[in-house]
């Protein structure tokens, strides 16, 4: 490959096809990416989808069409799924089903796929409702109240205490039936299980000590893995690494699952891109994912990089990687809720690519952004 020649990994041509799908036009992604549109129009050619079988091809149009079709019965079958406890129950359940997922789904074709007539469900509507459901419509409100207050943090046991502190008593288990009803839950119950709660952690060498500065770039690289909520497929994982005298996220990683694929796969991501040919400190934690036999083994058959562990319990020992993972989720993540995994991955994308490597800048570099910081290293260099 030439010198100066730019590498990209498959991940990152597939997903500047996809924002170019999504109507980002050449231009706006040569600004903010720095791909020539020459190269992109390559990338797009060659992932145009075309299905062709023995006798017929489908155009654009029809491809299209095939895909609304899909999503329509996709939808449909997910409105059976979760309607399905509804639908075994009165018809009123149906009704209430139909109204809490309104926002979500087309009110007719609900009714159509649960086979419920729609000028019924309108009568239900108008209906006079119960005490008991005037006293449920307060207590929801309250329960929302509660909840925003904590910043999605409470669960159905802490804001059962914070109704009683309102003069509202009821039980646990009805406070568990209002918040499923509204779809509420808290968004940490998930994130902090430790996975080696009962297993001794063996401490290891911290050769690079947080002695965070650097000569040059790919020489001090540092990784972490941080989560993601999403609200179909709950939490994500990104696994980052960042080179210490650019700040730049040199490799990263997405995945549904925390192991030591995705660790691994943000490593050789970085080895990828950087082709590093001199000996260099790669630091991470004592997680499992990084203490796994098979990231020692490719460590090892790296031959230029020493792996570093922070001490059990010291966050400070890769305070760098955390800042970052820290201002991630300051200025993207909890600004936002993302539907799926697919919509967090292109959003952590242009994060990372466009903004935080291309245009923040850093004081701890003069105020430049990471990206300039490794082009002037490599123009020293």
């Amino acid at each position: 490959m030439a010198r100066g020649q730019k590498r990209y990994t498959d991940e990152f041509k597939k997903t500047i096809v996809e924002l170019y799908n999504s109507g980002k036009s050449l231009a706006e992604l040569n600004n903010e990416y720095a791909v020539s549109k020459s190269t992109m129009t390559g990338w797009i050619k060659k992932n145009k989808p075309v299905v062709v079988d023995k006798d017929n091809t489908i155009t654009a149009s029809e491809y299209k069409d095939l895909l609304k079709k899909n999503a329509k019965l996709e939808e449909e079958i997910e409105i059976l799924k979760k309607g399905y406890g509804h639908i075994r129950k009165e018809v009123g359940s149906i009704f209430e089903f139909i109204t809490n997922n309104k926002k979500y789904h087309d009110i007719k074709l609900m009714c159509k796929v649960l086979k419920v007539c729609r000028s019924s469900y309108y009568k239900y509507l108008k209906k006079k409702p119960s005490n008991r459901e005037l006293e449920n419509k307060k207590i929801e409100k309250e329960i929302l109240n509660i909840y925003k207050e904590s910043r999605n943090r409470y669960g159905a046991p802490k804001i059962n205490e914070s109704l009683k502190a309102l003069g509202i008593t009821i039980s646990l288990k009805r406070t568990q039936r209002l918040m499923k009803k509204l779809g509420i839950r808290s968004i940490i119950t998930r994130k902090f299980r430790p996975m080696l709660s009962r297993k001794k952690i063996v401490e290891k060498e911290n050769i690079l000590n947080r002695y965070f500065e650097a000569t040059t770039i790919n020489k001090k690289w540092v990784t972490d893995i941080t989560y993601i909520h999403t609200i179909k497929d709950g939490w994500c994982y990104l696994a980052s690494v960042m080179d210490l005298y650019s700040k730049k996220i040199i490799g990263y990683a997405m995945s549904k699952t925390i192991d030591t694929d995705l660790a691994l796969q943000a490593v050789k991501n970085a080895i990828k891109l950087q082709k590093p040919n001199s000996p260099l400190i790669l630091h991470s934690d004592l997680g499992c994912q990084y203490t796994s036999y098979a990231f020692k083994e490719y460590i090892e058959k790296t031959k230029i990089i020493s792996h570093s562990f922070s001490a059990k319990g010291c966050p400070y020992d890769n305070a760098c990687i955390e800042s970052f993972h820290a201002s991630l989720k300051k200025e993207e993540v909890h600004l936002v809720k993302y539907l799926d995994y697919d919509t967090a991955r292109l959003a952590i994308f242009e994060y990372i690519e466009s903004w935080y490597n291309r245009k923040r800048i850093h004081s701890s570099i003069g105020y430049i952004s990471p990206q300039k910081c490794e082009e002037l290293a490599r123009k020293i260099s």
